[in-house]
């Protein structure tokens, strides 16, 4: 078996409370909100959404296939990777970089805009291609994109996605099919979801308030987050990972919080971690009645009385669905690596019924060093990240 070293690389992202570390750093630390009102999915009807409201890498030259807006916010972080995927690409074989990436959607806002500009039952136009919406579209786009040949596949997993795509990046450098792998997530604000999360009463008009007495529900976003994996020791490490699917329902979480503890458990006991090791927790906290009460309920029985300092990144973002896990992965690889807590956003008061968390406060300081990161599911298909800083 290959060396157990698992690198994440400096991220990129784009999402809609900025995309360069340092604006990124300052809206966690600050707990400043990146959502915007908007009724462009519901006219008549202002939601907040975690819309991306800054310049995308163009497409137009692009082939028709990959011209899609998920492909452009992918394009986006490729581009702010910079000078770390320059040297992976020539440090590795073409056949020997992989790709795995998380998505929901994929490309499922060009159909929405196909059949806007041609009418229901129409022939499509020349610029509509059914691979937008493939759900491999991501990975084909950055192997094709960027000339590689190696292993690619897309996981969609729903809410998921991002973290599992990391987990099996480990996966692909540990049994050593691969030498390098870009990994993370992306999701684009579409009809399809906006209007399926309404039907499921899940959405919050206003923006969302985890773990308070009167949450209402989630806002959607969109983003990408990507990282380059490699062998390399120091930096920070995914040590650790955990993955189950309960099955329980279709949309909602088993009340008891099994699936989720079985998958932290896992994460902890790869990394060779007790639950009193983790500095930060990055909490799933959608915001929704059912999903806060399982998740604090599952955070109580692996860390008792004395949970770790822990916040949700969703009252920043919105859920970014398939792109969350990275996203959120993204955030804990800041505060390990600049040492801060991300800070947990609410303005009601917050539901004394559920099992107590340490939420990060404006005066919550600390410095981490590991980090759990959470992603729970549709279908109840959950995992868990473990994330360290090793200086060496």
């Amino acid at each position: 078996m290959t060396a157990a070293y698992c690198r994440l690389s400096s991220p990129a992202v784009i999402c809609s409370i900025g995309g360069d570390h340092d604006t990124l750093v300052d809206a966690l630390t600050a707990g400043r909100r990146g959502l915007t009102d908007s009724d462009r999915y519901t006219p008549g009807r202002m939601l907040a959404l975690g819309d991306v409201t800054a310049a995308l890498v163009s497409g137009a030259r692009w082939p028709v296939e990959h011209a899609s807006r998920n492909n452009r916010l992918i394009a986006t972080a490729l581009k702010a990777l910079g000078p770390q995927l320059d040297e992976a690409l020539a440090r590795h074989a073409p056949h020997r970089i992989a790709v795995v990436m998380g998505t929901s959607t994929s490309g499922i806002s060009e159909t929405e805009a196909a059949i806007a500009r041609t009418g229901p039952g129409n022939d499509f136009d020349e610029r509509y291609r059914y691979a937008h919406q493939e759900l491999g579209a991501p990975a084909h786009f950055i192997r094709d994109h960027l000339g590689l040949s190696g292993p690619a596949w897309t996981i969609s997993t729903a809410c998921s996605s991002g973290a599992r795509a990391l987990s099996a990046a480990r996966r692909l450098l540990r049994s050593g099919q691969a030498d390098a792998v870009i990994a993370g997530g992306a999701d684009t604000l579409c009809n399809l979801t906006v209007h399926g999360f309404d039907a499921l009463g899940a959405i919050s008009d206003a923006p969302c308030q985890p773990f308070t007495r009167d949450r209402r529900g989630i806002n959607i976003g969109e983003a990408a987050a990507l990282f380059i994996v490699t062998r390399e020791a120091g930096g920070v490490q995914l040590t650790g990972y955990g993955e189950s699917s309960d099955a329980h329902h279709i949309s909602a979480p088993a009340p008891d919080g099994q699936g989720a503890i079985t998958a932290i458990r896992q994460a902890l006991s790869m990394a060779g971690r007790d639950p009193g090791d983790i500095d930060y927790l990055n909490l799933h906290g959608t915001a929704t009645t059912h999903n806060d009460a399982m998740e604090a309920l599952a955070l109580h029985d692996v860390f008792g009385e004395h949970p770790p300092p822990a916040s949700s990144t969703k009252a920043l973002t919105g859920h970014t669905l398939g792109a969350a896990g990275a996203l959120e992965a993204a955030f804990c690889w800041l505060a390990l690596e600049h040492g801060f807590l991300p800070r947990h956003v609410h303005d009601q008061a917050l539901d004394e019924t559920l099992m107590p968390l340490s939420l990060v406060g404006a005066d919550t300081t600390g410095r981490p060093r590991v980090a759990l990161s959470n992603a729970f599911a549709f279908g109840g298909n959950n995992a868990a990240l473990v994330l360290e800083r090793h200086d060496g």
